[in-house]
């Protein structure tokens, strides 16, 4: 398994801060399940920095469903308490059914930041096509904001591109912010400078963002706007970041 962006040690970086993006995250054991895979796909969730591999609290969501041939089912009361990267999670072991496309979905409850001064809401979303039919692959949920991947989300080699389109109620949000950033589980991936560890592009004037990913592995997208409401804290009115965020996983290539 390559790992072409592994150039340098952490241990260069003792003393900076290190720039930890936050991820809603909805990871299963594999986007592409076959017959032979068996008949089910396990889930973590968890709200993290993916990079480092580092936990933060994720109380239980506001909701947690699935999406397959234009039916929503709500799961929230199938999630299992798991700690995910030594913090509160989730975990569920989802009965695949029938062939095609299903579209995991995470509202969380608002998650207060000060270092940012500033809640966090992540709908999070994660695709898993059953038994080789990728009918759906393009589902748009119509969450209040949304990555809608206009490039299949599974089923992608490394170094292919992932396009999508950044919505927010509904409508597509000209130059939106995406940051995007690497799981690091299990890979021991490094960096040269920490400002690599979150990858920032730009949407285009129709909500369009292009980004190639330079090794295999699960990579998270999370388009960033500000609300247009905000909520209460310590007896102040608090501004509300809201993420659509989409977890993608790219294929090694290595003797293909």
């Amino acid at each position: 398994m390559k790992r072409h962006f592994i150039v340098a040690s952490l241990a260069g970086l003792i003393g900076a801060a290190p720039a930890l993006a936050h991820y809603g995250m909805i990871i299963p054991n594999d986007p592409m399940i076959s017959q032979e895979d068996g008949r089910s796909v396990a889930l973590t969730m968890s709200f993290s920095h993916p990079f480092e591999m580092d936990g933060m609290m994720l109380d239980r969501p506001v909701s947690f469903s699935v999406t397959h041939e234009g039916t929503t089912t709500d799961l929230l009361g199938d999630l299992q308490d798991a700690t995910i990267m030594d913090d509160q999670g989730y975990t569920l072991d989802y009965p695949l059914d029938r062939p095609g496309t299903y579209v995991f979905a995470m509202e969380p409850q608002p998650y207060w930041e000060p270092a940012e001064d500033a809640f966090i809401i992540h709908y999070t979303k994660t695709y898993v096509t059953a038994y080789g039919d990728d009918d759906g692959w393009d589902t748009e949920l119509g969450l209040k904001t949304e990555i809608v991947p206009l490039s299949k989300p599974f089923g992608l080699w490394e170094h292919n591109v992932f396009q999508g389109i950044v919505k927010m109620d509904g409508e597509p949000v000209p130059y939106a912010e995406v940051e995007v950033e690497f799981f690091n589980d299990g890979a021991g991936a490094t960096v040269p400078d920490e400002l690599m560890i979150t990858q920032t592009v730009k949407a285009d004037q129709n909500g369009v963002f292009t980004y190639a990913p330079p090794s295999d592995g699960w990579w998270g997208f999370a388009a960033l706007n500000t609300a247009d409401y905000t909520l209460p804290q310590d007896g102040e009115d608090k501004a509300v970041e809201l993420g659509a965020v989409i977890w993608v996983h790219f294929e090694d290539w290595t003797g293909q």
